[in-house]
C-alpha cells in the first residue's frame, strides 16, 4: 500500500508563555493564524483574562530577583539571548517568510534584532551613570537622583510587526530591571512564541518576559486595570484604545508609554531614553557630618 503524497499537514499548536513555562491558555479557545494568501500556519493561543492575570503574578515574583541582579549581569544575559537568536535565526527567517516578509526582508528583520539585544545588553550597566545626578541644595546634605525599574511592564506589541517590533521593546524594559508581560501580534504571532522559546533556552529567570497572543481589543481594558501593573506600552496609533487606556490606567496611576510613530527597523527605535521610559527617579539625602567641627564639602 503506498503512502498518498497528498496528506493534511498537522499544524504546530503555539502555546504561550508563562512564569518560564509553555502553558496552553486557560480559556481553552484557539485560532487560525494565515498569511495573506489564506494559507493556514499554525492554530495559536487566544489569551482570556485568567492567563494574563496568572503572567502578572509570574511577572511580580520575578521582580524582586531581576531588579536586585548587577547591572552587568543583566548586560551578560542579553547578549546571551542575542547568541541563541543568532543560532536559530534560519528558523526565524522561515518563519517570517511564511508570514508574508521575502527572504532579504525576514534576514533583515531577524539580524536587527539580534544586534537590538546587544544593543541594549551594552546600557544595562551605563544608562544610570548617564542619567544619574548629585543635585546642588542649600542645606548641608548631598542629593542623589537615580533610575529605579518601575516594577512590572504590560505591553502590546506592534501589531504590523511579527519580531522586530515585539523584541524592540522587550529590550530595553528587561535592561532597565522590569519584567514583563507582552501581547505578540494577532496577524503575525508565530514569532512571538518562537522567541519565548529562544528566552527559555537562554540564562533569563522565568516570569522576567511572559509572552500572550490573541485579541488586542479583548485583552487592552485588563492591561490598563490591573492594580499589579506598574506601566503599560501601547504601539497601535489607535486613538479609541490610547484614551481608554489612559482613562483606567488613571484608576491606579499607572504610567501609560505611548510608541505608535516608532519605526522599529531604523536606529531611533533604539536608545537609553527607551529604557528611561520605564524608570523612576528615586532622590535621596544624607547629611554631610561634621568633621572635626567643619563641615565636611563635596
Amino acid at each position: 500500500m503506498s503512502i498518498s503524497s497528498s496528506r493534511l499537514e498537522i499544524l504546530k499548536t503555539y502555546k504561550v508563555y508563562i512564569g518560564g513555562q509553555f502553558p496552553r491558555t486557560e480559556s481553552g479557545r484557539y485560532y487560525i493564524a494565515s498569511n495573506k494568501k489564506g494559507v493556514a500556519l499554525a492554530n495559536v493561543c487566544l489569551c482570556s483574562r485568567k492567563d494574563f492575570k496568572d503572567s502578572v503574578v509570574a511577572a511580580r515574583n520575578a521582580f524582586a530577583g531581576w531588579s536586585s541582579r548587577a547591572a552587568f549581569n543583566r548586560g551578560q544575559i542579553l547578549y546571551r539571548i542575542a547568541e541563541m537568536l543568532e543560532g536559530r535565526k534560519a528558523q526565524f527567517v522561515e518563519e517570517l517568510t511564511k508570514q508574508d516578509l521575502t527572504k532579504a526582508a525576514a534576514i533583515a528583520e531577524v539580524e536587527s534584532c539580534i544586534d537590538r539585544l546587544i544593543y541594549y545588553s551594552g546600557w544595562c550597566d551605563k544608562f544610570q551613570q548617564i542619567f544619574s545626578a548629585v543635585n546642588p541644595v542649600a542645606s548641608s546634605h548631598f542629593n542623589f537622583s537615580v533610575p529605579e525599574p518601575m516594577g512590572v511592564v504590560a505591553a502590546v506589541a506592534p501589531q504590523n510587526t511579527s519580531l522586530l517590533g515585539l523584541v524592540s521593546l522587550i529590550a530595553p524594559i528587561i535592561a532597565g530591571g522590569n519584567t514583563i508581560i507582552i501581547l505578540g501580534s494577532t496577524q503575525m504571532p508565530l514569532s512571538a512564541i518562537t522567541f519565548a522559546e529562544v528566552l527559555h533556552s537562554s540564562d533569563l529567570p522565568g516570569g522576567v518576559v511572559n509572552i500572550l497572543t490573541g485579541k488586542v481589543s479583548e485583552l487592552l481594558p485588563y492591561f490598563a486595570e490591573h492594580m499589579d501593573v506598574n506601566a503599560v506600552a501601547f504601539c497601535e496609533p489607535d486613538n479609541a484604545a490610547q484614551q481608554l487606556l489612559k482613562d483606567k490606567a488613571a484608576m491606579n496611576m499607572k504610567r501609560v508609554i505611548i510608541k505608535d510613530d516608532m519605526k522599529w527597523s531604523t536606529a531611533t527605535a533604539q536608545s537609553p531614553y527607551m529604557i528611561m521610559d520605564f524608570q523612576e527617579i528615586k532622590t535621596t539625602w544624607h547629611p554631610i557630618e561634621n568633621i572635626g567641627g567643619a563641615k565636611a564639602g563635596y
